[in-house]
C-alpha cells in the first residue's frame, strides 16, 4: 500500500500544491527511490542480522513515515515522507522474500505467489481506499491526511503482532553461511543481470504507466471517477495473476516463461495505446494487470530458486537494488515527457518499441547458452 497509494492521490497533490504532471512524478518517483536505495545496505545487513529483525524495522520506518506524511504541510515535506515509505517497503521486500522461500523451501513459486497475492490486495484496495478517505474529509486535503493517518495505524498494529509471532516461530536457518554481499554478486552475477534487464526495464515502463494511469484515462475520456477506479482493475487482475504465475514458475523453464510473459506485456502496451472507450479500455486495463503482474512471482521464482543458500540473500538484494535503482525513474521520465508537450499514447507506445528491442536481445542470449537456467 505504502508503495502504490500515491499513485490515485497524484490529482489531489496536483490540485491541492498546485504543482504540474512533472513534479507529480518526482513525488512517485522518490517513493521508489526510496525503496531501491536501502537494498544493498539492507543485503550487507542480513549477513549479520537475522531476517525477521529486518522485517520488523520496516514496519517501525514505516509507522513513522506514514505519520510524517499525515503531517506534511507543503510538497516538500510530503516528498520527504514518500522517500521514507518506499524506505520501509524496500526494507522489507529485501527480508522477506528470502525469508518466506526459506520457510518453504519445496514450494518456491506457490509461496511467492501467495506473498504476492497478499501485497496485491493491498494494491487492489487503494484506489477504493483512496475514494472512501477523500469521502470522509471536509476537503480534499483533510481526506489525503487521513490516507496516510490510516496507513501509519495500521503499520503500528501488524508489526506489533509480527513482534510476537516471530517469538514464538522456528525460523529458518538457510542463510546461516550466507556473509559475503561482494562475493556473491562476483558469484551470481548473470542470475542478477537476467533479472535486471528484464524486470529493472520492463519496471521502468510499468512504473510510468501505472502511477499515471488515472490521468491517462482522464486523457483517454473517462469520467474522474472510472478513471480513478481504472487502476483498480489493473490491481484486482493481479491478484489471480500472482497465484497462477508463482505455480507456473514452479512448472514450467523459468528463463522461457519469463521472456513468454514479457512478450504478452509488450502486446498490452500496445492495445493500450490503440485502445478507445470505456469497455475495451477496462478491458485492456485487466489483461495488461494480469500479465503485467504474472511477471512479479515468475522473477522471484526463478532468482530464490536458482540461487543456493550460501548466496540467496546477498545476490537478491544486489539483484533488487540494482532492478529498482533502473525502474525508479520511469515516473519522473513519464512526467518529464508530458511537461513536454508529448502524448501519454505516444510515450507509452514509444516504450513499448523499446522492450521489443529488449526481448529480441534476452531471445538471442537465450539461443546462446547465456541466461542462467
Amino acid at each position: 500500500m505504502a508503495r502504490v497509494v500515491f499513485a490515485p492521490l497524484l490529482s489531489e497533490f496536483i490540485d491541492t500544491f498546485g504543482i504540474g504532471e512533472a513534479t507529480a512524478g518526482l513525488l512517485v518517483t522518490l517513493v521508489w527511490v526510496g525503496s531501491a536505495a536501502p537494498r544493498l545496505p539492507v543485503g550487507w545487513l542480513l549477513t549479520r542480522v537475522p531476517r525477521h529483525y529486518v522485517v520488523l524495522a520496516a514496519g517501525a520506518v514505516l509507522t513513522l513515515a506514514s505519520t510524517f506524511a499525515s503531517l506534511a504541510p507543503g510538497i516538500d515535506v510530503l516528498m520527504v515522507a514518500a522517500v521514507g515509505m518506499g524506505l520501509a517497503s524496500g526494507v522489507y521486500f529485501i527480508a522477506g522474500n528470502p525469508l518466506v522461500s526459506e520457510l518453504f523451501p519445496e514450494t518456491v513459486g506457490r509461496v511467492m505467489g501467495i506473498h504476492g497475492t497478499a501485497s496485491q490486495l493491498a494494491a487492489v484496495a487503494a484506489a477504493p481506499f483512496v475514494t472512501v478517505a477523500l469521502g470522509l474529509g471536509i476537503a480534499a486535503v483533510e481526506g489525503w491526511r487521513a490516507v496516510f493517518a490510516i496507513i501509519a495505524v495500521a503499520a503500528a498494529i501488524v508489526t506489533a503482532v509480527l513482534f510476537v509471532t516471530a517469538r514464538g516461530a522456528d525460523l529458518p536457518e538457510a542463510g546461516a553461511d550466507d556473509r559475503d554481499l561482494l562475493g556473491a554478486a562476483r558469484t551470481e552475477w548473470r542470475t542478477v543481470l537476467t533479472g535486471v534487464l528484464i524486470l529493472g526495464v520492463a519496471g521502468f515502463v510499468w512504473q510510468g504507466v501505472f502511477n499515471f494511469y488515472e490521468l491517462y484515462m482522464l486523457d483517454k475520456g473517462l469520467a474522474p471517477a472510472v478513471a480513478r477506479n481504472a487502476l483498480t482493475v489493473v490491481f484486482a487482475a493481479g491478484v489471480p495473476a500472482f497465484l497462477v504465475s508463482g505455480r507456473l514458475a514452479d512448472r514450467l523453464p523459468h528463463v522461457p516463461y519469463l521472456l513468454g510473459v514479457l512478450g504478452a506485456f509488450i502486446a498490452c502496451l500496445f492495445a493500450l495505446v490503440t485502445t478507445t472507450g470505456l469497455v475495451p479500455l477496462l478491458a485492456v486495463s485487466a489483461l495488461t494487470g494480469y500479465v503485467i503482474h504474472s511477471l512479479f512471482p515468475a522473477m522471484d521464482t526463478y532468482l530464490l530458486d536458482t540461487l543456493p543458500d550460501a548466496t540467496r540473500g546477498s545476490a537478491y538484494a544486489v539483484y533488487s537494488a540494482s532492478m529498482m535503482i533502473v525502474q525508479a525513474a520511469g515516473s519522473s521520465v513519464v512526467g518529464a515527457l508530458r511537461g513536454a508537450g508529448f502524448a501519454y499514447d505516444v510515450v507509452f507506445g514509444t516504450a513499448a518499441a523499446g522492450l521489443v528491442v529488449l526481448l529480441v536481445g534476452l531471445l538471442a542470449a537465450q539461443r546462446a547458452s547465456w541466461l542462467p537456467e
